[in-house]
């Protein structure tokens, strides 16, 4: 796979999470733990692509 690919991979992933997150915390009773944790996982896409991106310039 290459680095460009991977990137757009990962981006998917990151927007997926966001829209997630964005669900969970319209309800009233949204696990907070649930958030926190999709946040780290985001944030952890987030990172890799930073560093993909990197690598690839």
């Amino acid at each position: 796979m290459t680095s460009e690919a991977r990137i757009r991979e990962l981006g998917n992933r990151h927007r997926s999470l966001d829209e997630i997150i964005r669900r969970e915390t319209t309800h009233p009773s949204a696990d907070s733990l649930r958030v926190r944790e999709l946040k780290q996982q985001k944030l952890r896409l987030k990172e890799q692509i930073t560093s993909l991106e990197a690598r690839a310039h």
